[in-house]
């Protein structure tokens, strides 16, 4: 999944982007509102953390001008104040969550984790397609009660293809929200690693759950 950073203390940004890197997400930064706005209106993102306190476009101006256009991507909101009427101004603005500086980055972590699964109808941490359960907030996967060993991009894909379980995900959705952008998208990527998806989720079952939609995609669902 992929993460709209919008923060102007590099050093914080530096060490957000890592805690997210390290849980599998594709995390894009801009440093000020405008080119925050930019990579909003221009790049498919799963997800915004914004700032509110920025040079050059606030992060309320910045909000205020995503949802003029229609945008309904999550937005969690951070700022260094803590009073009442700046919290009420954000969420009136259009964002989905708040979140006062400092913060434990667990915290941010859970509340991404949970605007995800409110964006596409997943209630709970735990998603299950027949039998595969995958522990969103873990990372652990399972299938007929075995546990099986991913990899941090392997879940990913099996994570991103499971919140749109049951609609075809075209290869270049899969690499717009789960690979950085060097990926070169004529290369045979993702053939690859949904084939080592199958290897571990489907190989030794009679049921297949990884579907291949030919000239679409692939799907996860059950036969």
């Amino acid at each position: 999944m992929r993460i709209l950073l919008v923060e102007d203390e590099k050093d914080l940004a530096a060490i957000i982007k890592q805690g997210f890197t390290e849980q599998g997400y594709v995390v894009d930064v801009a440093h000020d509102g405008e080119e925050g706005l930019y990579m909003a209106e221009n790049f498919p993102v799963d997800a915004i953390v914004l700032d509110i306190m920025l040079p050059v476009m606030d992060g309320l101006e910045v909000l205020k001008r995503l949802r003029k256009k229609g945008s309904t991507t999550p937005v969690i909101l951070l700022t260094a104040r803590d009073a009442l009427l700046d919290k009420i101004k954000g969420l009136d603005t259009g964002a989905d969550d708040y979140l006062t500086k400092p913060f434990i980055f667990d915290e941010l972590l859970a509340r991404i984790r949970s605007l995800l699964r409110r964006k596409t109808e997943v209630k709970q941490a735990v998603i299950r397609i027949g039998d595969v359960e995958i522990n969103t907030a873990s990372h652990e996967v399972s299938r007929g009660g075995k546990p099986v060993t991913l990899s941090a991009r392997e879940y990913a894909l099996l994570e991103y293809m499971a919140y749109r379980k049951g609609e075809v995900v075209s290869r270049t959705d899969i690499v717009e929200h789960i690979y950085h952008e060097e990926t070169d998208m004529d290369s045979n990527v993702v053939d690859v690693y949904i084939n080592y998806l199958r290897k571990k989720i489907d190989r030794d079952f009679k049921k297949k759950l990884i579907h291949t939609v030919r000239g679409a995609g692939y799907m996860l669902k059950e036969e």
